[in-house]
């Protein structure tokens, strides 16, 4: 299986990306980054590019691609709709489309967040541009899946890029088994997220939407 990863340099990136380095069935991961990764393996390709919204330069190596992991994100802080929206958007679509114009069997796993708004009307700014951006994809004519976990606890030494999470996490992972057994339904690992992504790849499941206990029970 070919696969293609948006967003690797980060805590969720790093976990899928360790994922389908050590799946036996993985023999070709593309990651696309602004900057290098700082990464070799025989089975990694790494493609440096600016431009999210934009993929046209690239895609001619965006072909033969059995899955796409997009964990790419940003926090709403600070961001005006517009510009939160151009990232989340524009550029999760403008990945999706082009890979489905190359690869019309594709699987792709956008993780959004618990809380996320399918109705797109709610009053929480991050919240309703990705549920339009899920809703969006869902509509495509591909196999989508929608990953909303809620609390994310990183493994192997993956790291938040963001100041106040990778804080909180610095203060607070010791306490996720207590976290965990208090609320099942609302906390995974990096890890577990990983091998869940590669695991709808490779078995019919029926929810197209899954959260924190899908999840767990599909990373295990």
């Amino acid at each position: 299986m070919n696969v293609v990863i948006f967003g690797s340099s980060g805590m969720v990136g790093h976990g899928v990306l360790r994922a389908c380095l050590l799946d036996g069935e993985v023999t070709r991961v593309v990651v696309v980054n602004r900057r290098p990764l700082g990464v070799t393996h025989p089975k990694l390709h790494e493609i440096i590019h600016q431009d999210y919204a934009d993929l046209s330069a690239i895609s001619g190596q965006l072909t033969d691609v059995d899955a796409c992991f997009y964990p790419l994100g940003v926090s709403s802080a600070g961001k005006s709709e517009a510009d939160y929206t151009h990232i989340t958007y524009d550029f999760t679509l403008a990945a999706a489309r082009t890979l489905l114009e190359h690869n019309p069997k594709l699987t792709f796993v956008y993780v959004s967040g618990e809380g996320t708004d399918s109705t797109e009307q709610g009053r929480t700014m991050w919240a309703r541009v990705k549920g339009r951006t899920e809703n969006a994809l869902l509509a495509l004519p591909m196999n989508a899946y929608m990953f909303r976990p809620g609390y994310i606890q990183p493994r192997h030494g993956a790291v938040s890029r963001t100041t106040v999470y990778r804080v909180t996490y610095a203060l607070t992972g010791w306490l996720y088994p207590v976290l965990h057994r208090i609320a099942p339904k609302h906390t995974t690992t990096t890890e577990h997220l990983g091998r869940a992504m590669l695991a709808v790849t490779r078995q019919a499941e029926q929810k197209r939407v899954l959260y924190s206990l899908d999840i767990n029970r599909l990373g295990a």
